[in-house]
C-alpha cells in the first residue's frame, strides 16, 4: 500500500487530469476514495462520478489504473486454505499486551449482515475459514472455531486444525465451550460493534459461569495486528427508481413514523442496511451480491431520518432525492447521536437480535428507555407491494430465459466430457448478463458435481474445481439481482443415466417441492407449520435434509431476507400476501451427490374458495425453468403430483418459449413434454 501511495503522491499525470476536469480534491483525498472503491466488490455503477461527475477519458484511465494498483497490493490477503500461523500468534500476543485472556472473533460486521466487506473479514484473516457464518474464540494458548452444518466439511480444509479446533455448532455452542474452558478470573474481550445485544447476553452468562469477566473493547485487537487491512468500502449510492420500488420514500417514512407515534416511541434505531435501502429507496454496492449502501439510521416519530453514511458515496442527485426530511451525518456521529436520543428518558425502539450491543450501550448511556422490538421496516419490506411483485414476476421471466438457455447448452456440452464446474458457472453467468436490467448475481453460484454437490454451500475454486463426469448429478444453485427483482433457482441435472437410487431420492425431493407449491393454508399460518410438507416423502424412507425449506427474498435487495421463512424452527411469523420465499427441499449423500429443487414463490390470496369458513392463502410459483424429467420416478408420484409437474412445464414452455432461439425452443419442447409422453 505504501508503494502505491508513494508512486501516485507525485503523479503528475493524475494531478494534471484532475486539474483539467476541474476537480479540486487533493491527491490524498482522491487516493482515499479510490482505496475505498478498491476495497469494495467490482461494481456496475461508474464509481468515477464520486470524484468527477464528468470525468473525461484521461482522468478515468488514471483513476482506474490507481484502483488496479491498490487492489493488486492487497492480493494474497486470503490464500486458499488455512491462514498463516503468524496471524493467530500476533493476535494472541496483542491480547496479552491488552491484558485480555481471550477474544471473540465473529464473522460479522457492524450491521450483522450475511455479506460483509473485505475489511470486516476478520475471522477469515485470522483462521482461513471463509464461510458466511461462524465465530472463533481465541484464548492465550488455544482457539476454536464454531460452524453450522453447512460448513463442517469446508472448515476442515480451511483452518489449521493443529492451531484452531473446528467445532460443529450441533455438538457445542461457543458459549458452552467458553463456560467449560475459560479459566477462573479470566477476562474475555469482545467488540460491541460486532455482537448483537442478544449474543452478548449469552456470552456474559457463559463467562460468569466460568468465573470470569466479559469486557467490551474500544478498538478491535484484530485490526491492530492486521497491517494491510482494507479501507471501508466506498461505492456509489444511487436512487432506486419508484418505477421499481412502487412507493415513494416519503410515504414509507410517514407511515412508519405514525406507527412509532401510536406506540409512544420517539424513534427507532435502524442498523440493517437493507432496511435503510428499502425505506429511503436507495441502493449501493458495498458488499458482494447485495445492493447495499452500508449505513445506520434513526427513524423519528415525525417520519424524519438521521442517515449516518459517508457522504462521499452519494452519487449526483441522491441528496436531492433524499430531501429535507433526511439529515445526512458522518458515521462517526452515530454513537453521540444515540446518546443524545436518550436524553429525557425518551422511549427508543431497537432490535436486540439484529442491532449491535454498541447501540444499546450508547442508548443506555444517554438515559433512553429502550424498547426491545423488531426492526419496523422488516415486515413492510417483506410484504412486497403490487409493483414489486410484478417486477419480480418480470425478473423471473427474463431469468428463466437465461437459465433455460443454460440448461439446453449444458445438455449438449456435458455429455461431450471435459466440462468443469467453473466453466458451467461462467456460462450461466454469461447468459444472464445479456440482459440490460441485471446488476449482479444474487450470490456466488453453487456449481457442484458428484460429491461436491453434497456440500450444501459449496463454493467452487481453482483448487476444488472438477470435471462433471458421466453418471453423476450436477447441482447448480444460482440467482441474479435485477433492478426489478431478485432471483434464486436450483436445478439438479443428471449427466448420463442416473441410478435408481438417484431417481428415488430426486422424486422424493420433488414430491416435497410440490407439497409446498400446492399448499393452501389459512391466514396466520407460519412457515414452520408448512415445513413438514417438504419432508414427508423423505421421512417415509428414513431420509431428511439439514437446512431450512425456504428463506425470504428481497426486492432487488438481499436474497436471504427475514422474517419470513419455511423451516423446522418454531418461528411465529405468519406468512402474508406479498412475501417472496424459496421452496427448496433437498437430499445430500456425503461424498456421492446432492439434490435440490428450488423455485421462488410468492404468497397470494386463494380466490377460488368462495364458500370457505376462513380466508385462505396459497403460493404462486414465479421461477420458470424445466425440472429434469429423466430423474423422475413416475411410479412414486400421485396423479395430482404428475399433473402439477406437467402443468408447470406447460407454463414454462408457454412463457419462456417465445423468447428463445429455434434450437433452444426445440430442446425446451422436449424437456417439458408431459410425463406420460415418455
Amino acid at each position: 500500500m505504501a508503494e502505491t501511495e508513494t508512486s501516485y503522491a507525485g503523479d503528475a499525470r493524475l494531478a494534471d487530469a484532475l486539474r483539467q476536469a476541474g476537480v479540486t480534491l487533493s491527491i490524498d483525498a482522491v487516493r482515499d476514495i479510490v482505496a475505498g472503491v478498491a476495497a469494495a466488490p467490482e461494481g456496475y455503477e461508474d464509481w468515477t462520478v464520486l470524484i468527477a461527475p464528468d470525468a473525461g477519458a484521461a482522468l478515468r484511465d488514471q483513476l482506474i489504473a490507481l484502483r488496479a494498483e491498490i487492489a493488486a497490493a492487497a492480493g494474497g490477503m486470503f490464500p486458499y486454505g488455512p491462514a498463516p500461523a503468524s496471524r493467530l500468534s500476533a493476535l494472541q500476543a496483542e491480547l496479552v499486551r491488552r491484558e485480555l485472556d481471550g477474544f471473540i472473533v465473529p464473522r460479522t460486521d457492524e450491521h450483522q449482515g450475511e455479506y460483509v466487506p473485505t475489511r470486516a473479514e476478520r475471522l477469515r484473516w485470522v483462521t482461513g475459514f471463509s464461510g458466511s457464518a461462524g465465530v472463533a474464540v481465541v484464548l492465550a494458548e488455544r482457539a476454536a472455531v464454531f460452524v453450522d452444518g453447512r460448513y463442517t466439511l469446508q472448515v476442515l480444509d480451511e483452518v489449521d486444525t493443529a492451531q484452531v479446533e473446528p467445532i460443529p455448532l450441533a455438538d457445542k455452542a461457543p458459549w458452552d465451550w467458553i463456560a467449560e474452558t475459560l479459566a477462573t478470573d479470566a477476562v474475555l474481550g469482545y467488540d460491541p460493534l460486532l455482537l448483537t445485544e442478544a449474543s452478548v447476553a449469552r456470552y456474559r452468562k457463559a463467562v460468569e459461569r466460568a468465573g470470569g469477566r466479559l469486557v467490551a473493547v474500544e478498538d478491535n485487537p484484530v485490526d491492530a495486528v492486521w497491517p494491510d487491512q482494507p479501507a471501508a468500502p466506498l461505492t456509489p449510492v444511487v436512487v432506486h427508481d419508484e418505477a421499481y420500488a412502487g412507493e415513494p420514500a416519503v410515504a414509507k417514512r410517514a407511515t412508519l413514523g405514525v406507527a412509532l407515534e401510536e406506540e409512544g416511541l420517539a424513534a427507532a434505531v435502524l442498523t440493517m442496511p437493507d432496511s435503510i435501502a428499502w425505506l429511503l429507496n436507495i441502493r449501493g454496492g458495498d458488499v458482494p451480491h447485495t445492493p447495499l449502501p452500508l449505513s445506520f439510521a434513526i427513524l423519528r416519530d415525525d417520519g424524519s431520518v438521521d442517515l449516518f453514511i459517508d457522504s462521499r458515496k452519494l452519487s449526483p442527485g441522491v441528496a436531492e432525492h433524499l430531501g429535507n426530511g433526511i439529515a445526512i451525518q458522518p458515521p462517526s456521529d452515530f454513537g453521540p447521536a444515540l446518546e443524545a436520543l436518550g436524553e429525557g428518558g425518551r422511549r427508543v425502539l431497537a432490535d436486540p437480535t439484529s442491532a449491535a450491543s454498541f447501540v444499546f450501550d450508547r442508548l443506555r448511556a444517554g438515559g433512553a428507555e429502550i424498547v426491545n422490538g423488531t426492526d419496523p421496516c422488516a415486515m413492510p419490506k417483506s410484504c412486497k407491494n403490487e409493483t414489486e411483485v410484478n417486477g419480480a414476476r418480470a425478473a423471473h421471466r427474463r431469468d428463466g430465459v437465461a437459465v433455460t438457455r443454460f440448461l439446453s447448452w449444458f445438455a449438449e456440452r456435458a455429455p461431450a466430457g471435459g466440462l468443469t464446474e467453473i466453466e458451467a458457472a461462467e456460462q450461466l453467468r454469461a447468459f444472464r448478463f445479456e440482459n440490460d436490467l441485471i446488476r449482479d448475481l444474487s450470490f456466488r453460484t453453487i456449481s457442484g458435481s458428484g460429491p461436491n454437490g453434497a456440500i450444501v454451500h459449496y463454493s467452487v475454486s481453482e483448487e476444488t474445481n472438477r470435471e462433471i463426469g458421466q453418471g453423476e448429478l450436477y447441482l447448480v444453485d444460482s440467482g441474479a439481482q435485477y433492478l426489478d427483482g431478485t432471483t434464486d433457482i436450483t436445478r439438479t441435472i443428471a449427466v448420463g443415466e442416473p441410478s435408481a437410487e438417484m431417481r428415488d431420492r430426486f422424486t422424493r425431493v420433488l414430491k416435497g417441492h410440490i407439497g409446498i407449491a400446492t399448499a393452501r393454508f389459512p391466514e396466520g399460518t407460519t412457515g414452520a407449520q408448512l415445513d413438514t410438507l417438504a419432508r414427508h416423502a423423505l421421512w417415509q424412507a428414513g431420509l431428511d435434509f439439514d437446512h431450512g425449506t425456504g428463506h425470504g427474498v428481497g426486492s432487488y435487495l438481499s436474497v436471504h431476507e427475514g422474517p419470513q421463512r419455511i423451516s423446522k424452527a418454531g418461528d411465529a411469523v405468519a406468512l402474508k400476501p406479498g412475501m417472496i420465499i424459496s421452496n427448496e427441499p433437498g437430499y445430500y449423500k456425503t461424498d456421492a451427490y446432492g439434490i435440490r429443487i428450488e423455485n421462488l414463490v410468492t404468497v397470494v390470496p386463494c380466490e377460488d374458495v368462495a364458500d370457505g369458513e376462513r380466508k385462505l392463502l396459497q403460493l404462486e410459483t414465479m421461477t420458470l425453468a424445466p425440472i429434469d424429467r429423466s430423474l423422475v420416478d413416475l411410479s412414486l408420484l400421485t396423479d395430482a403430483e404428475t399433473a402439477w409437474l406437467d402443468a408447470y412445464h406447460a407454463r414454462v414452455r408457454d412463457v419462456i418459449g417465445p423468447s428463445l432461439d429455434a434450437a433452444t425452443r426445440t430442446w425446451l419442447d422436449a424437456a417439458t413434454r408431459p410425463m406420460d409422453g415418455g
